[in-house]
């Protein structure tokens, strides 16, 4: 392993202990890209928040407008060749350089932190999607990238983008109160409203509101299931290692979502998560899949009615 790779390990065993036990499946050149690739998308996401690998989280303030600008420039010139000397950049240049990356997607992905910059506000779903595709979407394209996907594929880069998406749907779901308190909150105001709540953070994390907060954030874990399924079926475009990491990675978090659902209002009294075993057991059940990537095109439930990416 190469001191860069290896400094990209280090960052993601550090960030994401779910995303490094499913970047372990893959083969070892596309588990480089991979880990490349997370390492310069960790620290997009701490640069705008404020945060270390993705904790302590501060307030929006410190994700201003200028530090987005400043990334967006220095992604920029990583992707002409011209990597800062810092490893994020220095990762995403290499993996640019190796998938053919058209620049329009790193750049998308930046697009969110703007969003969350401007303190953007989602009054209808769709508008949640947006910001999925620009946070998580457009990396699940990119992660596709790095298995070996064509640029120019676009059915099985929709698929990958839809795994993004019901992460982030789910990763909503299961934050929302961790989100309100930093001043967030990215569920569509109009669902709020159904229930009676508004998208101001007061009202978000108050424990009277669980119940009606619990009805809301079941409607998004089951918008995300419905993107887990196309991404699931999506894997049967990649090879057995990479449809492995993928349909590991989506039950995983697939799980969390199933989690915050189930839980009902008691869903935030401690952060949802899949334990060692749980991931295990999933593990070998996504492995099982891999093997029979014709069941998994056959299950296929289309996309009608699912957001997509843009052009």
């Amino acid at each position: 392993m190469d001191p860069l790779v290896r400094g990209a390990a280090r960052t993601i065993a550090r960030g994401s202990k779910s995303f490094a036990l499913a970047a372990r499946l893959f083969e070892p050149a596309v588990r480089a890209r991979a880990l490349l690739l997370y390492a310069w998308c960790r620290h997009c996401d701490d640069v705008t928040d404020g945060q270390a690998l993705g904790f302590a989280a501060a307030r929006t303030d410190r994700a201003s407008g200028a530090a987005v600008e400043q990334l967006r420039a220095d992604t920029l010139d990583a992707l002409a060749g011209r990597p800062r000397a810092e490893l994020p950049f220095q990762a995403l240049a290499r993996v640019a350089a190796e998938t053919g990356m058209p620049e329009r997607w790193p750049l998308a992905h930046i697009d969110g932190f703007a969003l969350d910059a401007a303190g953007a506000r989602y009054d209808a779903l769709e508008d949640t999607l947006t910001y999925c595709w620009h946070v998580a979407g457009a990396v699940g394209v990119m992660m596709a990238l790095a298995m070996g996907v064509a640029p120019g594929d676009r059915p099985t880069l929709q698929r990958a983008c839809d795994l993004g998406l019901a992460f982030q749907l789910a990763n909503i779901a299961r934050d929302v109160i961790d989100d309100a308190a930093i001043g967030r909150c990215y569920l569509p105001s109009s669902w709020l409203a159904a229930e009676g709540l508004s998208p101001c953070p007061a009202t978000i994390a108050d424990p009277a509101n669980r119940p009606a907060l619990a009805r809301v954030a079941a409607r998004l874990t089951s918008e995300a299931a419905r993107y887990e399924a196309s991404a699931r079926a999506g894997a049967a475009a990649l090879s057995f290692r990479s449809a492995w990491a993928v349909l590991a990675a989506a039950a995983i978090y697939g799980a969390i979502g199933r989690k915050v659902a189930a839980a009902g209002p008691r869903a935030w009294d401690r952060r949802q998560a899949t334990s060692t075993p749980e991931k295990f057991r999933l593990l070998w059940r996504a492995r099982a899949e891999a093997a029979d990537r014709a069941a998994l095109a056959a299950r296929d439930p289309g996309r009608a009615g699912l957001w997509t990416m843009p052009d």
